[in-house]
């Protein structure tokens, strides 16, 4: 798939264009953003991702088409799980309601920009080291594993938090907001407001998260183009639905488990394609299979439906029943 200069550009401009209205007319004003809000943005970047996908299909084929629509749901679906360090670190910092919405619209122009250089970084060794494959699929495998394994222990407190401290020792902060500035004067020094750490700390977890969500995008095309878009337009929705689901975060008790079987699928993939790529066609008496595109989607899917379906009936009702039990001891 060879993607012209003029494509990249427009496409570039197209996502900084809808990141603008965002910026300047809609989070204009710091405000309190409202269900009702946050549903018709997701709905609306969700519209728009879909149109994509389709002019995709139409112009470069289906096969193109699906490999988008596969590598934005997984996207999205992984940051749905980010949604609770964001949560951590604006209950952490104690981001006034009406700032949060810039906080993280902050986070996820810093975001686009970090992921577009590691996409970069990355197309350029998958297409030169063949056995990249191999180090990608092992490492998502790996990190289903833990995933799965930590399910139920819920969200650590952030590792970036760190980066924060180094950047309170080697230069001067203020403790209180001042609204949405960055900085603040104090005396003759020019010191860090909350809102310049906060920013900090979410665009690093971004940063942290790219690690394995890239690789997932990957293992379901070497395409950068498509993995730029399909991250790209994942973030673009990230912001509202952190406002849309928030409440529900804590309902999702499945999730861990749905994704570390959506990574580990992907995983298992990728390192089955690294084989036929190697020649390798067969493992014993046992055929390799070919996993199809439509096939990942379905599963990707499928996993999340059912894992959310889950969350949202056994998962409460035992929450429930132990909230009764509970109750009954004291």
């Amino acid at each position: 798939m060879s993607v012209p200069v003029l494509v990249w550009a427009a496409t570039v401009l197209g996502l900084l264009a809808v990141l603008a209205l965002d910026l300047f007319v809609v989070g204009r004003a710091p405000h309190a953003v409202s269900l009702r809000e946050a549903g018709t943005w997701v709905a609306a970047m969700a519209a728009l991702a879909v149109a994509f996908g389709l002019g995709l299909s139409h112009l470069a084929g289906t096969a193109y088409g699906g490999q988008f629509f596969a590598g934005w749901i997984t996207e999205y679906s992984l940051s749905v799980d980010n949604l609770f360090v964001f949560v951590i670190i604006l209950s952490r910092f104690r981001v006034p309601r009406d700032y949060q919405h810039r906080v993280l619209l902050v986070g996820v122009l810093v975001a686009l920009g970090l992921r577009g250089v590691f996409i970069g970084l990355g197309s350029a060794i998958v297409s030169t080291f063949d056995w990249v494959f191999y180090l990608f699929g092992a490492f998502l495998v790996y990190t289903a594993v833990k995933l799965a394994a930590g399910h139920g222990a819920g969200p650590a407190p952030a590792r970036e938090i760190g980066l924060v401290r180094f950047v309170r020792r080697i230069h001067p902060t203020v403790d209180d907001y001042h609204g949405t500035a960055l900085t603040a004067r104090v005396g003759a020094v020019r010191a860090l407001t909350p809102m310049a750490l906060v920013i900090l700390a979410v665009g690093a977890a971004d940063l942290l998260f790219a690690l394995d969500s890239i690789p997932a995008v990957f293992g379901l095309t070497q395409q950068p183009y498509i993995v730029f878009t399909a991250n790209a337009f994942a973030l673009l929705g990230l912001r509202q639905l952190y406002f849309l689901i928030g409440g529900l975060l804590d309902r999702l008790v499945y999730l861990s488990v749905g994704l570390s079987v959506v990574l580990g699928f992907i995983g298992l993939k990728m390192i089955v394609e690294a084989l036929h790529g190697s020649g390798v066609e067969n493992l014993g008496p046992v055929a390799l299979p070919t996993v199809s595109i439509p096939f990942s989607l379905g599963v990707i899917v499928l996993t999340l439906a059912v894992t959310t379906v889950l969350s949202l009936t056994i998962g409460q009702r035992r929450a429930r029943e132990q909230a009764c039990v509970a109750g009954t001891e004291r």
